[in-house]
């Protein structure tokens, strides 16, 4: 097997096939091993927003007072320190995880010469061709740029660019209130930057629940960000002393720095997919049927390079579950419960529905609500505007979402997770004990609140 890519699903690809007993290779440039989650995506934004949170000392100010701030000028140095150390270590780590499989990892850049050999080229221009039964693309993505918009990397940038950024702008417009837009907006809001986001749908996060999107939208608003929604950017002017984002309905706002977070787009370009047999669509995905293989049977594509939900988390079992189906090993398909983790401050998790999509399903549902200020663990670390809803079913108990806003959401949402994957009830949670003073407690206060609701309309039944 050949992957072409060593992002978290070209790695769990080469590393199961391995295990499968096959010989296996990866291509990848020599500093890129790990991919754009370990470089330039996932793991450099979120140890950028740990340092964010540690260093403004954020979190704590409900406790401290509102001027409380751990370190008084922050400055790039001090926030990338700590990304740099993150992203050295967990390079070693893909690599000693590759090679202890045995996985040969080839350096360059790979295209198609035909459906079963890819051409590598290397820094030095050097080409040698490899030969396999199986390839597995795993390219990923880039952050997708509009031709109308001069990009410089300094005043003007997309995801990528912003973590080289020179010093802590002042002010910020980010274009595109999508993930990572509203992951930055949140970062440089902590940081003291003054944000708006300039988005041309009438809201954003459109997938989640709606009462946690308006309570994370209250709490940047109280970071000072503005939103500009059904806005759009016509264009970008550079000066000395910044820049100029000049909306279509005349708006003029003045920023030290702009961010395009407009999308992603397949890195698929230099593939010579063609050769193989292959298309990629406009955004330069791949399409791929439930095992993951492409158009021609013996070629898959795992990862971001397929679209939708572009997580590292889901890439990583794509990849497995390609390798696993190429080995003719049988593997069961990815659960349909995924969760979805949204890194901004504070963070928001869920799994399952939320409640219109319920509503538009016309499925009955029983809402419970913890809040963190109830709970002592919220008070002890200075959260008093976090909360967890459960979504459910009055009709047989089970849950049908579980929606987390807050501290240590994206850890909090694997317990729902694990009850509703295992098809238990509310009742398991009113039932269980949970550690004291934890947010975990918060589905114990969360199923009550539910459970004695619905007790309330069988007893006016009754």
């Amino acid at each position: 097997m050949l992957v072409i890519g060593s992002g978290p699903g070209g790695q769990k690809a080469a590393i199961a096939a391995a295990k499968l007993g096959r010989r296996v290779a990866v291509v990848d440039r020599k500093e890129m091993v790990g991919g754009v989650s370990l470089h330039t995506g996932t793991v450099p934004s979120k140890t950028l927003r740990e340092a964010v949170l540690y260093l403004t000392g954020l979190t704590q100010r409900d406790l401290y007072g509102q001027s409380y701030r751990l370190k008084d000028d922050i400055t790039i140095a001090d926030l990338t320190a700590r990304t740099q150390h993150v992203v050295g270590r967990e390079m070693d780590v893909v690599r000693n995880q590759l090679s202890r499989n045995r996985v040969a990892l080839f350096p360059g850049t790979g295209r198609f010469v035909d459906d079963h050999t890819v051409a590598v080229t290397d820094a030095d221009g050097q080409e040698q061709l490899l030969t396999a039964r199986h390839i597995v693309i795993a390219t990923g993505t880039r952050p997708a740029r509009p031709a109308s918009v001069e990009f410089d990397e300094r005043t003007i940038m997309d995801s990528d660019s912003v973590l080289n950024m020179e010093r802590v702008p002042r002010s910020m417009v980010i274009v595109g209130a999508g993930v990572i837009g509203i992951e930055y907006a949140s970062m440089f809001a902590a940081l003291g930057s003054k944000v708006t986001v300039v988005e041309q749908r009438e809201g954003m996060l459109d997938f989640c629940d709606v009462e946690i999107v308006e309570a994370l939208k209250y709490r940047l608003r109280d970071l000072a960000v503005t939103f500009r929604f059904g806005e759009t950017v016509a264009a970008v002017e550079r000066h000395a002393r910044g820049a100029l984002a000049v909306l279509e309905s005349g708006k003029k706002i003045p920023a030290d720095a702009v961010m395009y977070s407009a999308g992603r787009q397949g890195l698929t370009d230099g593939l010579d997919l063609d050769k193989a047999g292959l298309t990629a669509d406009r955004r330069g995905r791949i399409a791929v049927d439930e095992h993951y293989r492409t158009a021609v049977p013996h070629i898959y594509a795992v990862g971001d390079v397929i679209g939708f939900p572009a997580l590292a988390a889901t890439s990583m079992e794509q990849g497995r579950s390609a390798a696993y189906h190429a080995c003719e090993e049988p593997v069961n398909p990815i659960h349909h419960l995924q969760p979805i983790g949204i890194y901004s401050i504070p963070e928001i998790s869920f799994i399952g529905r939320t409640e219109d999509q319920l509503t538009d399903e016309k499925v009955p549902f029983e809402v419970g609500v913890s809040r963190y200020r109830e709970l002592a663990r919220g008070q002890i670390v200075g959260d008093a505007h976090g909360m967890l809803k459960l979504l459910v079913s009055p009709e047989d108990r089970r849950l049908l979402g579980v929606h987390c806003f807050g501290t240590g959401a994206t850890e909090l949402i694997h317990i729902g997770q694990a009850v509703m994957g295992c098809g238990g009830t509310v009742d398991y949670l009113v039932d269980a004990v949970f550690n004291y003073p934890t947010f975990a407690e918060s589905y114990k206060v969360a199923a009550l609140d539910a459970t004695n609701k619905m007790r309330e309309v069988d007893h006016l039944r009754d």
